[in-house]
């Protein structure tokens, strides 16, 4: 076991060296599983399946619906989107403010609702008195407030990629996102580590320093 000491003896071209290959001892038995290869063609497969059903639909939809429909209830369904809307608002103000990871996925939830709320103000006050406050509305507020929200996720993500980069070893810039390779999904993993708690795949990863000390102490007599 190296100490700490010895650890900064080593020049840094060193310990990127033993970073990286500690990290690919860590990850060699999950790549070497083949199950999580078939349940992630499985998933893959049922994704593809549910966009032919889903293009099949639309058509469906685009055919057969009616230009215009008198639909029940407008009250409860702009207010509960508006509430909805509220909600998730003041949940990512908490989560910015209390800097929580979580601030990634309201962000992306933000710009999906604003998006929402642009696209059907728009088009359901197509030929109304009321279409040119909307499309204002949508080009003025609510979209560019959707972008910011992208932009302050794809920021936010990035970063991430970035520290995980660095600790297993890699130097430079992190790559876009579309291709980052997905944090704890190393190929041939089992897909269902990714919807499992930290604790239940080995726990949070500790402080080196600390690892480190623990591996100095001496052990109990006749341990």
């Amino acid at each position: 076991m190296l100490s700490e000491e010895e650890l900064r003896r080593m020049s840094p071209d060193e310990r990127l060296r033993l970073l990286r290959a500690l990290v690919a001892l860590d990850s060699s038995e999950a790549a070497a599983q083949t199950a999580g290869r078939r349940r992630r063609a499985i998933v893959l497969t049922a994704i593809v399946a549910c966009c032919v059903v889903l293009a099949a639909w639309i058509a469906v939809l685009a055919l057969t619906l009616p230009p215009y429909y008198r639909a029940g209830d407008w009250r409860g369904a702009w207010v509960g989107f508006d509430v909805a809307l509220l909600a998730t608002f003041a949940v990512t103000g908490w989560a910015a403010w209390r800097r929580r990871q979580i601030l990634v996925i309201c962000l992306v939830v933000l710009a999906t609702l604003l998006c929402c709320d642009a696209w059907f103000d728009v088009v359901l006050n197509a030929h109304t008195k009321g279409f040119q406050v909307s499309l204002l509305s949508a080009l003025l507020i609510e979209l560019p407030l959707a972008v910011l929200a992208i932009a302050g996720a794809r920021r936010l993500l990035r970063m991430t990629v970035a520290i995980v980069r660095r600790y297993e070893g890699h130097q430079g810039p992190p790559p876009r996102l579309r291709q980052a390779r997905l944090v704890g999904g190393a190929p041939g993993s089992d897909l269902r580590d990714l919807f499992r708690e930290p604790a239940e795949t080995g726990g949070e990863p500790r402080d080196p320093r600390s690892a480190a000390r623990t591996a100095e102490r001496p052990g109990r007599p006749g341990g």
